[in-house]
């Protein structure tokens, strides 16, 4: 129970960094002048270099939302379950299904071959 409470506990300490962070970009302070006030602020539980860095350069591009999850992800989007591609999907198992039954019956001229 207490390893559940202390990673959500870090969640929203890095939560609040990152909401930390964007304020003090809006406030046009630098990347080294923010990075000193995070550490100043959070001691040991201050959010990386790296971490600080990559979260500066997201708002400096446009990013709106301190939440992670809001990143695109790798990988092809999901697209396959479409009314077309499901109709598609069962009408091949039927065929397929069909097929095994009629190959099961050695007299049917499809099972011999």
């Amino acid at each position: 129970m207490s390893l559940r409470t202390s990673d959500a506990s870090k969640k929203c300490v890095q939560m609040e960094q990152r909401v930390n962070l964007k304020f003090l970009f809006k406030l046009w302070k630098t990347f080294t002048e923010a990075i000193a006030m995070l550490k100043e602020v959070y001691g040991n539980k201050c959010l990386s270099r790296r971490q600080v860095f990559e979260w500066f350069r997201r708002y400096k591009e446009g990013r709106e939302t301190t939440d992670p999850k809001d990143d695109p992800r790798p990988g092809r989007p999901l697209t396959s379950k479409t009314d077309e591609n499901i109709e598609n999907c069962s009408t091949l198992e039927f065929f397929a299904y069909r097929r095994k039954a009629i190959e099961a019956i050695p007299s049917h001229p499809i099972g011999k071959l």
